[in-house]
């Protein structure tokens, strides 16, 4: 028999870790913004102006299938985290904004940048704080939510706030050093170096804060026969942050923003040892959670023609613009 609940609780952390992933470096740009001069700052707009938009289709996916197909999830997760959703939405909002506007308002373009920075760093932050509050476990009684309005914010949630900063900033750097040369693709560089060692850091305090919050991780990870296996995780890490930092030392090209993507990829997946079968830490299963069967299997057959669709073409999308940017290009 199919397992219904846990293929639609694989495709919803998919298309979760592909937004984070392809939105995270665009909102990286607009955390690394204040520190680029006036035309490196147009050259990495240009870098993500065809694609920014459609990265958040993923953003869609996820939480509308997460209400479609775990409703009881949905309804627990939204009231613990309605803040600094709400938060992220307002700075996504305003980061799409100044993004166009600063091309077409140039009388008042620096107060766009200041827009565009303050959309992208709130945005990324509250993210993280989400991120943080899920993974810390929120308080459920029966079948709903029983905590209070702040208990989202805590030590551990805005370590993870600051974490994804950093993080999302990794990826908008080595996109730079992928996307540009010359002055630009320098700085990228030495940014690159300075948030890698800021992320991997990070990756550290926070998978030894995790360890703190539940017994429960602990066994999961360094309970025998699991250890064999979970111990290849920070191995993993160790090894593409090291192929990270070699290839920042090399020439300019993919390899530092593939790492990165790769350094994501592994703590995901970290994250998901910690917390399966919960999709709602520590109080509800994928299986509890889910929709009825009939609902599910409705959901996977437009969901079977439509995924394929928006894959290809956002891979194809890609696939035009790809190369290098250089001064003066621009597709506005």
């Amino acid at each position: 028999m199919i397992d219904l609940p846990l293929i639609w609780a694989f495709l919803i952390a998919i298309a979760i870790l592909i937004y984070v992933i392809l939105d995270g470096f665009d909102l990286g740009i607009g955390i690394l913004f204040p520190f680029l001069e006036e035309e490196d700052r147009d050259i990495a707009m240009n870098t993500v102006a065809p694609v920014w938009d459609g990265n958040e289709t993923w953003l869609v996916l996820g939480g509308g299938g997460l209400l479609a197909t775990f409703p009881l999830a949905y309804s627990i997760l939204m009231p613990a985290l309605y803040f600094p959703v709400l938060l992220m939405l307002f700075g996504l909002i305003f980061r799409g904004v100044a993004f166009e506007f600063r091309w077409r308002d140039k009388g008042h373009q620096r107060y766009w940048d200041i827009g565009f920075v303050a959309g992208s760093i709130v945005a990324s932050f509250c993210q993280g704080v989400a991120l943080g509050a899920f993974i810390q476990g929120v308080e459920v009684s029966g079948r709903a939510y029983a905590g209070g309005w702040w208990d989202w914010l805590t030590p551990f949630s805005v370590l993870t706030g600051v974490a994804l900063v950093v993080g999302y900033a990794l990826l908008g750097a080595t996109w730079l050093v992928m996307k540009t040369d010359g002055r630009l693709g320098e700085k990228a560089v030495r940014y690159a170096r300075f948030t890698t060692v800021g992320t991997v850091v990070f990756i550290g305090l926070i998978s030894g804060a995790t360890l703190s919050l539940d017994t429960r991780f602990m066994k999961v990870w360094f309970g025998f026969p699991a250890v064999l296996y979970t111990a290849a995780v920070p191995l993993a890490v160790g090894l593409v942050s090291w192929w990270l930092w070699r290839r920042l030392s090399r020439e300019m090209d993919y390899r530092p923003f593939i790492a990165a993507i790769l350094l994501f990829v592994l703590c995901f997946i970290g994250l998901g040892i910690s917390l399966f079968p919960y999709i709602v830490p520590m109080g509800v299963t994928i299986w509890e959670a889910a929709a009825p069967d009939d609902s599910l299997a409705f959901l996977l057959i437009g969901t079977a023609v439509l995924l394929p669709l928006i894959l290809a073409y956002t891979g194809y999308a890609y696939y035009v613009f790809r190369g290098k940017v250089k001064p003066g290009q621009g597709y506005h």
